[in-house]
This record gives structure tokens, sequence and C-alpha cells, in this order.
């Protein structure tokens, strides 16, 4: 973000092409067209994978072997969690009652976090990505993204904004923690649509949660099989989400008005090929999924071509990396942003 130099800009009087004319060339190949066959394939992934881990808590009841369970039910959760993400961009369905009942599902029932609260805080980011005023993902928190956030920070907050790129993987490890309560503590908040709902669907699925794992192991087992599986599911999700924006440029008034630069500019896809891609929830292809919000995942690198050629053709830049790249690049932000506290000391 505005720690790190912005991308080198096209001259003023070059041609940009404009959102519709990407959007125009992606229609025209068809790649808003529903595609329902993937999204069955990993809504069955998923409830076998569930069913999988519930077989072996019933099979090896009482057993540490139970733990590295944990492991496997980290992934499918997050699994579920990117295909909800799909389904509340109407990716999967059109309509608006089909995709809430099925957020409602996949978020609150099979994931434990808040849907509507969690699509209000998506859109928030989708509609102006790294904007430090309006982007929920990149407000002052914990992790601080922009070096005017951090010289407000006091006390132990600027202790942890100055070191904060050594904490960033281990605090990842409470990030699924994080958004259940947080999703929690909006849904009490009177005028909450679904609020009863929500509520009811979260209970429940606190309560089978934890009743089977107090049914199928003692409390120390269950205590760290709690403690694997949020801990590696918060980790999964947050190196799934934070390349994805985290250390690009904060726009300028110019480029913000602009729906394709907006977008462009401000995030980061990863390459990897189909293992990536299916790790990372088609998460990867960030730049065409910003761009396109509804569009079916697995048009993502069709429409890559098309918005890639755009971009070369005006002089746009188009950040891609290999994950590991994209983690430096993070981590890098991070130091940079707390350097002024260090140097404050």
């Amino acid at each position: 973000m505005s720690t790190l130099s912005s991308p080198v800009r096209p001259p003023a009087d070059a041609p940009r092409p404009l959102y519709a004319d990407v959007n125009a060339a992606v229609r025209a190949a068809g790649l808003m067209d529903r595609r329902l066959g993937p999204y069955a394939l990993h809504f069955a992934f998923n409830i076998l994978g569930l069913l999988a881990v519930l077989s072996a808590m019933v099979v090896w009841r009482n057993s540490w072997w139970l733990i590295p369970w944990a492991a496997v039910l980290a992934v499918v959760s997050v699994q579920i969690g990117f295909l909800g993400h799909d389904i509340a961009h109407r990716q999967v369905s059109r309509r608006a009652r089909t995709a809430t009942l099925l957020g409602l599902v996949h978020a609150n029932l099979l994931s434990g976090l808040s849907y509507g609260w969690w699509v209000d805080k998506h859109n928030a980011h989708h509609a102006h990505p790294n904007d430090l005023e309006t982007d929920p993902d990149v407000r002052a928190g914990v992790l601080i993204f922009d070096v005017s956030q951090a010289l407000e920070r006091r006390g132990l907050a600027a202790t942890v904004t100055r070191y904060q790129a050594w904490f960033f993987f281990p605090l990842l490890t409470f990030e699924a923690v994080n958004l259940y309560f947080a999703g929690i503590r909006t849904m009490v908040r009177p005028g909450f649509r679904y609020r009863s709902t929500e509520l009811l669907l979260i209970g429940l699925h606190t309560l089978v949660y934890l009743g089977l794992v107090v049914a199928t192991m003692t409390w120390q087992q269950g205590l760290v099989f709690v403690a694997v599986h949020q801990g590696l599911r918060g980790l999964y999700l947050g190196v799934s989400f934070a390349p994805n924006h985290k250390g690009m440029p904060v726009l300028s008034t110019a480029d913000e008005a602009d729906p394709f630069l907006r977008q462009v500019l401000t995030s980061r896809n990863i390459r990897g090929g189909p293992v990536v891609d299916w790790a990372l929830g088609g998460l990867n292809y960030q730049i065409e999924h910003h761009l396109f919000p509804s569009m079916p995942r697995a048009n993502l690198p069709r429409a890559q071509v098309i918005v890639r050629s755009f971009c070369d053709r005006d002089g746009v830049p188009y950040a891609e990396s290999s994950a590991p790249s994209s983690y430096a690049d993070v981590v890098r932000h991070l130091y940079a942003v707390g350097a002024p506290l260090r140097l404050r000391d």
C-alpha cells in the first residue's frame, strides 16, 4: 500500500481500457454463464470430507489419532467457506432467495460464521478495495496496513505494530475464532436481518461441533483437537486471502474513479495451476474475480487471458506472483509499515 512504491503509471494520454470493453469481451466469450457442474463436485467433496471426519471420530473414539483429523477438518472447513463465498457472489444461483438460503447453510450452519455480517463486510471491500476509509479489510486493527495508521498507535498497540511482520503468521491462527465472534457481535445488534435464524443456525453448529468433540474424546484430546482445527483453519483462511490485496497501492483519486483501474491496480493474482486453483478456491484469480464477482470460478482462467490482453494493450500494471513471493511481499509490507515506530524508539 502507501509504504510501497506505486506501479509504473501509463502516460496520461494513453488510451485506457474501459470496463465496458472488457465486460463486453468477457460476455461475448460466454464466461458469465452458469457452471453448476464444478460447484456440485465441490459440494460433494465437502460433504464427503465431513463424513470422513465424523466416521474417524466414531471409529477412533478417545484416541490421539483423531488429532491429525483436525487438520483434515480444517481443510474441509475452508473449502466450505470458499463455496459459501461463491454462493454469496451469486455464482451458483442468481436468485436472491436461493443464494441466501444456500449461504445461511454454508456460512452459519456448516461454518459457524454469520452470513449477513460477512456479505455486508465483503461487499464493502469489493466496492473500494484498499481504501483506508471504506474497505473494512484494511481498517486499523491488530495489524496495520498503512503508515498513516501506524503513526497513530500508542502503548501496547504500537509495540505490536513495530514487530507485526513477525506476528503475522502466528496471528492468522486466531482468524477463524475472530470471524466467529465478530459475526456474533454484529448479529446481536438491533435491526440485524435474519438475526434469529442466523443465531439459531450458529448455535446449532456450535452445539453439534462441541457435542461431537465431548462425546468422542477425552477433555485433553478435545482441547488439542479444537486448537489444531481452529488454528489451522484460521491460518489457511489467512494465507488464502492475505496475498490478494495486502501490499498493493492505495489509489489516487483519478484511479479510484475508474472502475477498471480501481480493481486491477489494487489486486494481485497468484500463479500455480490447477492445484493452486483448488487450494485457494479460485481467489488466486483476484483481479478477474474483482472485475466480475458473479463469474463462475471455473471461468476465471479464461477471463484472465482477456483481462491481461487489455492490460498489456494499454500499459496497465497487472500484478501476478507465486504464492511464496506474495507472502514475502506481504511480510515486507508489514515490516515497512512498522518502520516509523521502530525509528521512534
